[in-house]
């Protein structure tokens, strides 16, 4: 059997950072209608039995209805795919929820938050999801398969492994457990990040949001081909978003002046279809306002600029002098050693503050 996997879509997210230049957060949203599209036409093409969408499919705050019938009217166009949804912690499925109350297209299966079983001829297909906008417990306590001559597969969204007392909030998930109880495949969400061939023959995976959403999912994003048997698997990752996210060093150390520094990052040699933030580090010679920067960046690409660079001055030295600049530097670094969390606000205000010191 064939399939297409896909998560984390998140429908109508509002794209703040990018709106920031020029409204490209409203650009981004037709290009996630664009890549449903492309999953589609994929189905369609390649005559795919079966679509899985591991949760947070949409963002239960923004989503709009008219996006809810761009969804469906494109599930209509594959009237011979069996769609399987589950809810994820963006898009849960509540009493008020479209989940719930909106008249989805007969080929569309919606998980809840309890474990349910969906048996086709070829394959038995499980699934749960979530009801709120956390989940603190797994279904799969004391589960087991209801047919192991078939293919088994589980569709549901949560943190596998998880480390951290916020990935519990999360439906904690164990792979172990899951590779005891027997699924031919674990189709996952949640995780924006692609898993799917870092073991041999590995059958839990994550395909990555369909569309990245910022500079924490950098890298290729899509779906992934699925061929699978009782005994045998092929997965495919195949990219459908069109757009990146990088990051990009660039050290100011030989630079002057904020208008030099302008000039620098507006020759920057760029790629058209990636969004930018350019990280500044080195040692810097001036003060750095990256709100007036961006008045005068023309590169529409560039989305955020972050400041990493260091005071070219010995602080420490400064901090010995029984004068004014003294004592505030003294009294800023006792506080950054006390306070790691407020480094960036400090940093800035020891800036700002021998700014005006130094020109009185």
């Amino acid at each position: 059997m064939k399939f297409i996997h896909i998560a984390d879509m998140h429908f109508d997210v509002p794209f703040t950072v990018l709106n920031n230049r020029n409204k490209l957060g409203e650009k981004r949203r037709l290009e996630q209608r664009e890549a449903l599209r492309k999953v589609i036409n994929y189905i369609k093409e390649n005559n795919i039995e079966y679509l899985f969408i591991a949760g947070d499919l949409y963002e239960n705050e923004y989503i709009r209805q008219r996006t809810i019938e761009y969804i469906n009217n494109l599930f209509k166009e594959i009237p011979n795919t069996k769609i399987y949804i589950t809810p994820g912690n963006h898009d849960p499925y509540l009493q008020d929820s479209y989940y719930k109350n909106f008249n989805w297209n007969n080929n569309v299966h919606i998980f809840t938050e309890k474990l349910e079983l969906v048996e086709n001829e070829e394959c038995d297909i499980y699934g749960y999801g979530f009801n709120d906008f956390y989940r603190r417990s797994s279904e799969l306590d004391d589960f087991s398969i209801k047919n192991k001559e078939k293919i088994n597969i589980l569709i549901t969204h949560g943190s596998l492994n998880g480390g951290t007392l916020e990935d519990m909030e999360y439906n904690p998930l164990n792979k172990n457990k899951l590779m005891k109880i027997g699924f031919d495949y674990v189709a996952l969400g949640h995780i924006h990040k692609l898993d799917y061939n870092t073991e041999e023959n590995q059958r839990i995976v994550y395909p990555s949001s369909t569309v990245a959403l910022g500079f924490d999912e950098i890298g290729k994003h899509g779906m992934i081909l699925g061929d699978i048997e009782k005994d045998k698997i092929d997965l495919k990752f195949i990219p459908i978003d069109t757009k990146e996210f990088k990051e990009l060093e660039l050290d100011i150390s030989q630079i002057n002046s904020e208008e030099e520094l302008i000039e620098k990052i507006n020759s920057l040699e760029l790629e058209e279809n990636i969004f930018y933030k350019i990280i500044l580090i080195g040692d810097k010679n001036f003060e750095i306002n990256i709100y007036n920067l961006f008045k005068f960046i023309s590169k529409e690409n560039i989305i955020k600029i972050k400041n990493n660079t260091k005071l070219k001055i010995n602080l420490e030295e400064i901090s010995k002098n029984n004068n004014l600049k003294g004592l505030f530097v003294k009294e800023i670094l006792e506080e950054l050693n006390k306070n790691n969390y407020e480094k960036e606000l400090l940093e800035n205000i020891l800036e700002i503050g021998l700014d005006v010191l130094d020109k009185k």
